[in-house]
């Protein structure tokens, strides 16, 4: 049987068109987890004297927390907050585990891999973030999969892959944790975050051409 004659293109399904193939917002917090572990376990792994290395893998390190802190507290947690009963106990204890880590990233992005605190003051962060997360992943996430819909989930999922494009790439532990004056404040810190960081970078490639 010949093929019967094309009328034109088939039209594309629409990226993201289904829950199924859209962000889930528990999925994307725990990939965060997972790529700070992946970092964690890096550092872990160098040697006292690989200093260049341990300093770009903090640097990391503090950029990924402090993405990851500033959605939750724009987006995770106030949603949370609204939609699942019984929950803000568990927030209003996770924001006081993200002030505790936004200073300690703080303090750690001013020192350099031949402090003598600079490892313990790592591992100490290492410890902080690795109980938090047991914590969120056993004991909040179940309570939200329990409450929300799949619907909202990837709706709340969206919006939390959005924020991070927009988001501090450096602690600021003395701004606001809670709307909305942590969403002004974080439209204001973000872009000299971004700024920042691009004189960091070639302020680091002056010096290791000269050195």
């Amino acid at each position: 049987m010949p093929t019967p004659p094309k009328t034109g293109r088939p039209a594309k399904r629409a990226r993201n068109s289904s829950p199924r193939s859209a962000p889930n917002a528990i999925a994307v917090l725990t990939q965060d987890h997972r790529d700070v572990e992946h970092l964690f376990s890096t550092f872990e792994g160098l040697g006292p004297r690989a200093h260049k290395r341990r300093e770009a893998t903090v640097h990391k390190i503090i950029e990924s927390l402090s993405q990851h802190a500033a959605v939750e507290e724009t987006v995770f947690y106030p949603a949370v907050r609204a939609m699942v009963p019984g929950a803000d106990d568990d927030i209003l204890e996770a924001l006081e585990e993200h002030h505790v880590v936004k200073w300690t990233l703080s303090e750690m992005s001013s020192m350099q891999s031949e402090d003598e605190r600079f490892a313990a003051k790592v591992t100490v962060l290492i410890e902080t973030v690795r109980h938090h997360v047991r914590e969120e992943e056993g004991e909040l996430f179940p309570k939200v999969r329990n409450s929300l819909s799949r619907q909202q989930l990837v709706e709340l999922g969206v919006q939390l892959v959005a924020a991070k494009a927009d988001a501090p790439t450096r602690p600021h532990p003395r701004s606001p944790d809670s709307p909305p004056g942590n969403l002004i404040a974080n439209a204001v810190v973000a872009p000299l975050d971004a700024a920042s960081n691009l004189v960091g970078a070639v302020a680091n490639k002056v010096r290791s051409a000269a050195s």
